[in-house]
């Protein structure tokens, strides 16, 4: 159970303490969304199991990127700052959130990282949420995207069993497929199926962090997306 707010389970809170938490975290994510539009910046909260490979994917996203868009982040841990500490070394500024007991990021904790990074200078901000398939779907924290990264050795059901992360996100980045030699029978078809039947929009990127492969289609993905961003904000200050 989230020690702070119980979302784990709903039968431990009163129905209107969860909500008041949540509208409480709403105000405060516009608040974040309104101050990210005045910068330009695209915001992604990348979601995903512990050791799905949210980092890693980082990690070769700014080394293809090679500087052609800007990438900060935050990174969040119930312990240590060691994933922060890789986004660095491969370039991203970075800084960690660390959560003690809680199984999520909240508005308020990224509210209080921005004042750490230097967002004047950055395109894309991403948010390395808490490894966690559960409690992040629920907390709005400002973002423009949701992507899940779901790696080939957590089962093709992984989608049926967490229908609510999936059903809330706008791509499903499937990681370590280096591996899918290795596991008989786990095949990139039986995860889209499992996907088909829980995302109202199916968008999966296969991708191996390791050899490169898929590297590209998500690249095209946040160019797209991030021009997409642009151009509607574009429209609301005309």
């Amino acid at each position: 159970m989230c020690q702070d707010c119980g979302c784990g389970d709903p039968e431990m809170v009163p129905v209107d303490l969860h909500a008041r938490i949540l509208a409480d975290n709403d105000r405060l994510s516009a608040h974040n969304r309104d101050h990210f539009a005045r910068l330009g910046i695209f915001t992604l909260n990348l979601m995903g199991s512990p050791g799905s490979g949210k980092t890693a994917l980082l990690e070769a996203t700014a080394k293809r990127l090679g500087g052609s868009l800007r990438l900060g982040a935050v990174s969040g841990d119930l312990a240590t700052d060691r994933d922060a500490e890789r986004l660095r070394a491969a370039g991203i500024p970075a800084v960690s959130i660390t959560t003690g007991s809680a199984c999520h990021l909240d508005a308020q904790m990224i509210h209080r990282s921005l004042h750490r990074l230097p967002l004047s200078d950055l395109d894309l901000f991403v948010i390395e949420n808490v490894g966690n398939l559960v409690c992040p779907a629920v907390y709005d924290l400002g973002q423009n995207a949701n992507v899940v990264t779901l790696s080939v050795t957590e089962g093709e059901d992984k989608p049926l069993k967490y229908p609510v992360m999936f059903a809330k996100v706008g791509l499903v980045i499937l990681t370590k497929t280096d591996l899918l030699p290795h596991l008989p029978g786990v095949t990139v078809s039986g995860f889209a199926a499992s996907l088909a039947r829980v995302m109202p929009d199916p968008k999966l990127i296969p991708l191996s962090a390791l050899n490169g492969d898929g590297l590209d289609a998500w690249i095209s993905w946040l160019s797209a997306s991030l021009a997409r961003a642009h151009n509607r904000q574009s429209r609301r200050s005309v």
